[in-house]
């Protein structure tokens, strides 16, 4: 079995689940934080819409650096609207979907870097890559958006249980 084939059920399911956390954000609490040195609850939103647009890099560059020294740094979106943070989510969804689909074997055993500001932070097969910067990363924030909900009395969608709570 190839790789796409083993990971894309996972990925869509995973993808899912977000998006039924996503659905979830009320507008009106963007800027609540659970703890000064937290993040906002928009920002979350917003880090979880953009994590999959990161998955073309990941399968067709050998490295990608967040500050490239001498360029310009990454800038996570600031979207508004729940509307723009699903729109963008949807979009990047499908583009890592069809990126993942479209990977060889060959491509996700190849060594992929991550820089910031021409530091190297890692280096590791595409696959894990894929594993821990995709779907690792999201399931960690979207985790963190689930207790911000739960935080501000706004139900938790079901996620690995046929009903939230």
């Amino acid at each position: 079995m190839k790789y796409a084939e083993t990971v894309l059920p996972e990925f869509d399911a995973e993808m899912a689940l977000t998006r039924k956390v996503l659905e979830r954000v009320p507008e009106d609490k963007f800027d609540w934080r659970a703890h000064p040195k937290s993040n906002t609850v928009g920002w979350n939103a917003n880090h979880l819409a953009e994590i999959p647009g990161w998955v073309e890099a990941m399968l067709t560059l050998p490295s990608l650096d967040f500050a490239p020294p001498g360029g310009e740094p990454y800038r996570s979106p600031q979207l508004a609207t729940c509307q723009e943070i699903l729109d963008l989510f949807d979009r990047n969804v499908a583009a890592a979907r069809k990126a993942i689909a479209a990977a060889t074997d060959q491509d996700v055993a190849e060594q992929w870097s991550c820089l910031y500001a021409g530091e190297l932070l890692f280096t590791m097969p595409r696959a894990a890559v894929l594993r821990t910067f995709l779907l690792n990363h999201t399931i960690h924030h979207r985790a963190i958006l689930c207790v911000y909900l739960r935080l501000n009395d706004i139900p938790v969608p079901g996620l690995y249980e046929p009903v939230g709570r």
